[in-house]
């Protein structure tokens, strides 16, 4: 009997060879993980045996990387992975976790229902934690702050965490509110955005979380981007970067010259309305932007020179205002239907 699929999607795997970092599509079973170079082949790049296995995450090897996590084989071999926020990489960690306690006692993997207990968990859950403190009217507000000839967008003050996590009784008091923030921040949801909050996270053995004003952090998978001023004193603002998240992940991208297709990874912001695309193996700067104010995003069934690359399913195309088109695929059609709705939604309400 073939084993059952678990999870599949993209991730970025760092080599076992050359160490360099590539985007790869990802199945989980029952009993280990593949890993294919496209979706599209039928034999995977390589094969990871669960049983006996280790996991790590956040997995902090990486100073320059996060949403790392690290699984280790029973023969000691080290595979290292990354999301694409903070969502997906809990996910992954989640089942991964679940499979390897169910080889381990010899159980068999059944998913557990998602209806929530009456009941308080007696242990903190960061995740859950860290959603509600995203959460957009409940949670703590990111800001445009200004410090020490910066300006500082989509972050927060040590303080401001602090005071959040005892109004909404997250925490009895300052040191317990102090003990999360820490968690948050040792786990990998919580950045530090300045060189006040980044000495504290790595001045010294442990991780500090800093209850100050000036000490500023930022959400992991946000909009966070930090300028400076001109000669003239003018600050230097990039406007397609203030929107909020709305949401982000990887996706084929058909290039607009050869006509290839490559996985791309996509935060859409609103207001103003951009979806911003990036290699999802490098660092944080994008690869290009398209402005989504008065776009049509419709699904597709054909894409021109898509039979060429074997790429076929949950095809949709996104045309702008100035008639410019892209091809985009997503991973099931579900996923598909989220984005487009996504887009339409941005494209009528963002500048």
């Amino acid at each position: 009997m073939e084993p059952q699929e678990i999870r599949e999607g993209y991730l970025v795997k760092k080599g076992t060879v050359l160490n360099s970092w590539s985007a790869v599509w990802v199945v989980l079973s029952e009993d280990g993980l593949d890993y294919y170079k496209k979706k599209t082949d039928h034999s995977p790049k390589g094969m990871i045996p669960l049983k006996g296995a280790t996991l790590i995450s956040p997995c902090q090897d990486f100073n320059k990387r996060t949403l790392v996590f690290k699984i280790t084989t029973e023969r000691k071999q080290d595979h290292f992975f990354q999301a694409s926020h903070v969502e997906e990489r809990e996910l992954w960690v989640k089942d991964i976790r679940r499979i390897l306690s169910c080889l381990n006692n010899g159980k068999k993997f059944a998913r557990k229902s998602t209806r929530r207990s009456i009941r308080l968990p007696e242990t903190v859950n960061l995740a859950e934690l860290y959603a509600l403190m995203k959460d957009q009217d409940d949670g703590v507000k990111e800001l445009k702050l200004e410090q020490d000839n910066q300006i500082f967008n989509h972050c927060f003050s040590g303080a401001t965490v602090i005071e959040w996590l005892i109004s909404k009784g997250k925490a009895r008091n300052r040191p317990e509110a102090l003990m999360l923030a820490t968690g948050l921040l040792t786990e990998g949801f919580l950045q530090p955005a300045d060189d006040l909050s980044k000495e504290g996270a790595e001045g010294g053995e442990q991780t500090t979380f800093l209850e100050q004003t000036k000490a500023l952090y930022y959400f992991t998978d946000s909009g966070f981007f930090c300028e400076g001023y001109s000669s003239d004193e003018d600050v230097l603002l990039k406007d397609e970067f203030r929107g909020n998240i709305i949401k982000q992940g990887c996706l084929l991208k058909q290039g607009h010259r050869r006509k290839n297709w490559k996985v791309r990874k996509f935060i859409l912001r609103d207001d103003p309305a951009y979806m911003h695309y990036y290699d999802p193996s490098k660092g944080d700067d994008p690869l290009g932007s398209i402005h989504l104010r008065g776009a049509v995003v419709t699904a597709v069934e054909y894409v021109p020179d898509a039979k060429k690359y074997d790429v076929d399913g949950n095809l949709f195309e996104i045309i702008t205002s100035d008639e410019t088109h892209y091809f985009l695929q997503a991973a099931t059609s579900e996923e598909r239907k989220e984005w487009i709705k996504a887009i339409q939604t941005v494209s009528k309400s963002g500048k």
